[in-house]
C-alpha cells in the first residue's frame, strides 16, 4: 500500500520500493529527503499545471538526481548530473524500462541544473528541474499552499538544508572542477574551496589555437 503526502501518492512498485532503498543506503539522509521533496513538490506542480507524467519515471528522476554526489556513484571525469543519469538508466534497464521513457529520466537528471530548458520538454523532465527548483532555490515557493509545504516538510523536514545541500555540492564536486565550466556549480566551488579559479568562455575563445 502506498504513502501519500500532500496528496502525493508515493510509487510503490518493486521498482519504486527498489530505487527508494538504493538511494536511502548511498545517500546521505539530507540529500534523501531533499530528493523526495523533489518529488513532491514536482507532483503538486505538475498537477497544478495539467500536466500528464508517469509518476514512476518521475520518482526515479527526482530520486537519483543528486546520486552523482554521493561517494559510492560520483566521478571525477564527468559532471555529477551525468553520475545520477547514467545510473538511474542503468537502473531502469535492469528492470526492462528502455528506450525513450529511460532516455526521459537520463535528460531529467542531466539537465536539472540547466536553467530554462527542461522546462520545454516532457513533463518529466521539465517536473524534475521544477521540483529542484522550489527546494534549493525557492522558485515556486508561493505556487505550492501553505498546508501542502507544511506537509512535505513535515514528512521530510530541512533542518539547515541551506548549508546542508551547499555543504553536499562542494564535497561532490570539488575533485572536478573543471566539470563546473559554463554551469551554476561554479559559484559554488567560488564561495567553498579557496584557490578555485572559474573557467572563462571569453578566455577560451581569445586563447584557442584559431588565429583569428
Amino acid at each position: 500500500m502506498s504513502d501519500a503526502i500532500a496528496g502525493v501518492e508515493i510509487p510503490d512498485s518493486a521498482l519504486a520500493r527498489e530505487a527508494t532503498e538504493l538511494v536511502r543506503e548511498a545517500a546521505s539522509q539530507l540529500v534523501f529527503d531533499h530528493s523526495r521533496r523533489v518529488f513532491l513538490w514536482a507532483s503538486l506542480r505538475g498537477r497544478q499545471e495539467g500536466l500528464q507524467f508517469d509518476p514512476e519515471l518521475l520518482y526515479v528522476g527526482a530520486m537519483f538526481h543528486d546520486l552523482g554526489l554521493t561517494e559510492r556513484f560520483r566521478r571525477t571525469d564527468q559532471r555529477f548530473e551525468i553520475d545520477g543519469a547514467d545510473e538511474a538508466r542503468r537502473f531502469l534497464q535492469s528492470h526492462g524500462v528502455t528506450g525513450e521513457p529511460a532516455d526521459q529520466v537520463w535528460a531529467a537528471i542531466a539537465l536539472h541544473t540547466t536553467p530554462e530548458i527542461p522546462l520545454h520538454m516532457a513533463p518529466e523532465v521539465a517536473l524534475v528541474t521544477r521540483g529542484v527548483e522550489l527546494d534549493v532555490l525557492g522558485i515556486g515557493y508561493h505556487a505550492v499552499s501553505d498546508a501542502d509545504r507544511v506537509a512535505v516538510v513535515a514528512a521530510h523536514p530541512r533542518p539547515d538544508f541551506k548549508n546542508g545541500i551547499l555543504a553536499a555540492f562542494t564535497d561532490g564536486i570539488k575533485d572536478r572542477p573543471a566539470t563546473t565550466f559554463g554551469n551554476v556549480k561554479a559559484d559554488v566551488l567560488a564561495h567553498y574551496v579557496p584557490g578555485f579559479v572559474r573557467g572563462d568562455f571569453v578566455e577560451v575563445i581569445k586563447n584557442s589555437d584559431w588565429p583569428e
